[in-house]
C-alpha cells in the first residue's frame, strides 16, 4: 500500500477504536520504517495529474519485528494507567456525595457506550463478520461491563456508608468547611476525628494535599 491507502484502510476498519493512531504522523512513521529496513519501496504509481504515490511492502526484517512486537503484546501484561484509576486515587478531594453523583453520571455514559458498541458488534455479526475480526470490540465491551459493575458497587457503598473510611472522609470535609486547615487536621487527626483518625495517625508518611 501507499500511505494514503494505509490511512484509508485503518479508518475504514475503525482501528482508532483499538489503537492510538495519529494520522498526521503516518508519513513520518513510514519514513522511519523504511529507514530501519522494515519496509521497502515496491513501486511508484501515478494516476492522471495526481502526485506520484509510492507503494511499500514489508520486508523479512519487518515481519520478524512485527511478530516479536505482537507476541510481546499478547503474552506480557503491562500496567495501563487509566483516567478512572487516577480519578479514584484523588476522589478524596471531593465530598462523598459529590463523588457518588459524578460516578452515577459516569455509569450513564458507560451505558450509552455499551449500547453503541453492542450494536456495532450485532450489525457486524448480521453481516457475517466472524468474531475473530471483532475480538477487540468484544474485549472492550467486557471491560466496559466490568467497569460499570465496579462503579455501580462503589456508588452504592459510598451512599450506604458501607465503604470503610467514608465517614472519616465526610468528616474531613466538614472540618475543612468549618475553617480548619488540612495541615492542622493531619498533624493531630485523633483530636479532630477521634478514633476515626487513628488510622491517619498511624501513617507516618501521609502528606495532606
Amino acid at each position: 500500500m501507499h500511505p494514503y491507502e494505509i490511512s484509508t484502510t485503518l479508518r475504514t476498519r475503525g482501528k482508532e477504536k483499538s489503537i492510538r493512531l495519529n494520522y498526521g504522523s503516518l508519513y513520518a512513521v513510514v519514513d522511519s520504517l523504511q529507514k530501519h529496513g522494515l519496509i521497502e519501496t515496491k513501486e511508484t504509481l501515478r494516476d492522471g495529474r495526481r502526485p506520484e504515490r509510492t507503494v511499500y511492502a514489508i520486508t523479512p526484517a519487518g515481519y520478524a519485528e512485527f511478530e516479536d512486537w505482537l507476541s510481546e503484546l499478547l503474552a506480557v501484561p503491562t500496567r495501563e494507567f487509566t483516567s478512572l484509576e487516577a480519578a479514584l486515587s484523588l476522589m478524596g478531594g471531593l465530598r462523598p456525595g459529590e463523588v457518588a453523583r459524578l460516578l452515577e453520571e459516569r455509569v450513564g455514559r458507560l451505558t450509552i457506550e455499551l449500547r453503541s458498541d453492542g450494536t456495532t458488534i450485532d450489525v457486524a455479526r448480521e453481516q457475517g463478520v466472524p468474531d475473530m475480526f471483532l475480538v477487540e470490540g468484544l474485549l472492550r465491551i467486557a471491560m466496559l461491563e466490568a467497569e460499570m459493575r465496579f462503579v455501580e458497587q462503589l456508588v452504592h457503598d459510598i451512599r450506604s456508608g458501607d465503604l470503610p473510611g467514608v465517614t472519616t472522609w465526610a468528616t474531613l470535609h466538614d472540618l475543612l468547611a468549618e475553617g480548619h486547615t488540612a495541615e492542622e487536621i493531619f498533624a493531630d487527626p485523633i483530636r479532630y476525628l477521634g478514633e476515626e483518625g487513628r488510622v491517619l495517625a498511624d501513617l507516618p508518611t501521609i502528606t495532606p494535599n
